[in-house]
């Protein structure tokens, strides 16, 4: 093949695209996931509050203390729950916005580098259409080992954890149980029950202060790793999804051109 750059990323679009997912992560940390901070002292608000409103019904000739104190506590459990329901569906959306965003610049910037040498709709069709294990194909013919970095591990146990937090139980699920089981809270572990992992579902799914900048680490680890030129000698063979879109596109432009050489509508 020629020596014709056919992807490049410019080094002022690179630094832009990381500085797009860190300002996602730094101001959901600021905005969003800070509000779960001190889910603790609500509780025990909630249990002051519970008092608060009910001291009115407390008579001390017919009402037990313990019984208000008592049911205070489970208001205050109750409120706790709730909240740390929250924040864990919270956490989830906002790990989901950032591998979509992400997922989205990257087929950008493929489909941008395409329209530069190729003429045709099938093929960009196929970019924005291709799940995560073709586009790492993809990028892999062109020169670029992704599987074998440390950081595409994180980048594909962030697919599973949005696919099962979108989707629910289903194969997602189960790639998520056989090879990074650490995103399923099992809350059984050490009990000595054998088979716990088997009874979890996505009810379990969590991700931790840690796993949420792990994946955040992994998406700057990408782009900078994005190479700066691939040239056509560079790729010894497309995957063949690819290769069937871009003939599919060729073969169209070749009918629509001899149509319009022999006058055809």
């Amino acid at each position: 093949m020629s020596n014709y750059v056919l992807f490049q990323m410019w080094s002022f679009h690179r630094q832009t695209l990381i500085k797009g997912h860190q300002f996602y992560v730094d101001q959901a940390r600021k905005r969003v996931l800070s509000q779960f901070d001190n889910i603790e002292e609500e509780a025990e608000k909630a249990a002051a509050d519970w008092l608060e409103q009910n001291s009115n019904r407390f008579d001390p000739d017919r009402h037990d203390p313990s019984d208000f104190y008592e049911a205070a506590h489970e208001a205050s459990i109750e409120f706790y729950e709730l909240l740390s329901d929250m924040r864990d569906q919270t956490w989830l959306s906002v790990v989901a916005g950032m591998f979509h965003q992400w997922d989205k610049r990257l087929r950008e910037w493929l489909v941008q580098e395409i329209r530069h040498w190729h003429c045709g709709e099938t093929v960009i069709a196929k970019v924005w259409g291709a799940d995560f294990g073709k586009i790492a194909d993809l990028l892999e013919s062109l020169g670029w080992e992704i599987r074998s970095t440390a950081y595409f591990k994180a980048l594909d146990a962030l697919r599973l954890v949005v696919n099962v937090y979108k989707h629910g139980d289903g194969n997602s699920l189960n790639e998520l149980k056989k090879t990074y089981p650490e995103y399923l809270e099992d809350r059984l572990v050490g009990s000595g029950l054998p088979g716990t992992l088997d009874l979890l579902d996505h009810t379990n799914l969590r991700v931790s202060d840690d796993q949420f900048q792990a994946f955040a680490d992994a998406i700057i680890a990408f782009w900078r790793d994005v190479p700066d030129n691939v040239s056509g000698n560079e790729i010894a063979k497309v995957p063949d999804w690819f290769e069937k879109a871009i003939l599919s596109d060729r073969k169209s432009q070749n009918k629509l051109a001899f149509l319009g050489y022999t006058g055809g509508t």
